[in-house]
């Protein structure tokens, strides 16, 4: 079983979905629009997940080129059982119950969901 991507790892995930393919430098180029990122750490990055058997990679010239090895859906899916697993026991259940729950009980901040990982 696949591990559930990080926040970065899951950014440079989606940046490669939009490209098809890609090298560092175009992941990058996508990522730094929001936010300041040094080339190794996306270099980093990518070859983790390359590593998790997430993204595949071939050589082009001196550098490696990045394509998906799983689909957006195979990776919501990882995320949510990882959700269950480490929050819910793995009860769909009880995350049911909770997500029914969540804007009955006093909160500080109230619940966001994103619903479009669901």
């Amino acid at each position: 079983m696949h591990e559930a991507p990080g926040p970065l790892e899951l950014k440079c995930l989606q940046a490669i979905w939009k490209l098809g393919e890609a090298n560092v430098k175009d992941v990058r180029d996508i990522l730094t629009k929001d936010r300041k990122l040094a080339y190794t750490t996306v270099m980093t990055t990518l070859d983790r997940l390359e590593k998790k058997g997430t993204l595949k990679r071939h050589k082009s010239g001196k550098a490696f080129v990045y394509q998906a090895a799983m689909t957006e859906d195979e990776i919501r899916r990882m995320a949510v059982q990882h959700l269950l697993d480490e929050y819910f026991d793995g009860s769909v259940d009880r995350l049911q119950s909770y997500l029914g729950n969540a804007g009955r009980t006093a909160s500080p901040r109230p619940l966001k969901i994103d619903t479009t990982l669901l």
